[in-house]
């Protein structure tokens, strides 16, 4: 079969194509790429993009919590976790959510990666305060209160968890790099001369799965918890990673799943965070906006994201995906 060439459609703006007060044609919240006929069966052309809300200095950690019909969502560098829902729009949710001290401190010093527990209770990881956490309260009742379920490794601190996936028996598995701390890699306070992914067994105990990554970042299982993506936001080596996992739940058999070092140089963005939908479709941000792959690596298109997309969440019933995008946060309807 002749293979097609790749096809941009533009998709519907949220806003009026001409700005009223400037008389300027308004860029689209998002546009297209369908580079397989897959494509098609995963985003229709009709899908439309809404803008949730904006104003925020660096969104990430998006979460769709079905049991209760809200999208939260981390500002990173404000050190707030928002809930949008759609009866309210935009709320505060948790504060302080990601640094609990009180000295003053720079950088991205608030909560990012956010997950559910095989319990139900909201998982956080805190950029500030350098550990992963439960919050101790009710979803429907916030308060920041945390119990910390990882702190250290062997003695030394982690730098800044920040994103993170549950195995289907309840273990945690998180990525961290240095974005948390005030001077990155160059840190007095950085803890290990590595960058690593961890694993928070039930027990509470933490292993060092890989420290070979040199950004990791977003993560995610594939369907049946035999592989994990790993994005890495290092340019150069703007790479998703794949694992397999033995039957210890260790890495084994690593390898690049995808290469974005191309688009890195033209468009803005890295590998970052990730979602994978029920069917081993990956939904993933990298340079440009959301790429989509199927679960071997075939790139079927891409949703272009009219600035920085960190990440991106799906609904309950996958018909929809959350976008965290630099200031703003998105929906939008797959079909």
């Amino acid at each position: 079969m002749k293979k097609n060439k790749c096809l941009t459609a533009v998709i519907i703006l949220l806003f009026p194509a001409v700005a009223a007060s400037y008389g300027q044609v308004q860029k689209p919240l998002i546009s297209l790429e369908r580079i397989s006929h897959e494509f098609n069966t995963i985003v229709s052309k009709n899908a439309k993009a809404q803008l949730l809300a904006d104003g925020f200095l660096w969104s990430e950690g998006p979460l769709w919590v079905e049991s209760h019909r809200m999208f939260l969502f981390s500002d990173v560098k404000k050190n707030v976790i928002y809930k949008w829902t759609r009866e309210k729009g935009r709320e505060v949710y948790l504060s302080p959510a990601g640094y609990t001290g009180s000295v003053p401190r720079g950088g991205e010093l608030g909560s990012n990666g956010l997950c559910l527990n095989l319990k139900g209770q909201l998982v956080i990881c805190q950029d500030g305060d350098r550990v992963v956490s439960v919050m101790d309260a009710p979803l429907d009742k916030p308060r920041p209160k945390f119990i910390k379920i990882a702190s250290t490794y062997k003695g030394k601190k982690f730098d800044s968890p920040n994103d993170l996936a549950v195995f289907n028996n309840g273990d945690i598995y998180f990525t961290d790099p240095p974005y948390g701390l005030e001077k990155n890699v160059k840190d007095p306070l950085k803890g290990a001369p590595y960058q690593g992914v961890y694993r928070i067994a039930k027990n509470g105990k933490i292993t060092l799965l890989t420290d070979t990554l040199t950004r990791p970042n977003g993560i995610a299982f594939f369907p049946g918890g035999k592989t994990i993506l790993i994005s890495n936001s290092d340019k150069g080596k703007a790479y998703w990673y794949a694992y397999d996992l033995d039957k210890n739940g260790l890495f084994t058999h690593g390898r690049i799943f995808y290469s974005a070092n191309t688009a890195a140089k033209t468009a803005a963005g890295m590998p970052d965070g990730l979602k994978i939908d029920k069917n081993g479709t990956v939904f993933a941000s990298g340079p440009g906006g959301i790429w989509i792959f199927n679960r071997q690596g075939k790139l079927l298109g891409k949703i272009l994201v009219n600035d920085l997309a960190s990440n991106c969440s799906l609904s309950g019933d996958e018909k929809a995906l959350y976008v965290t995008s630099n200031h703003r946060v998105l929906k939008v309807t797959l079909r």
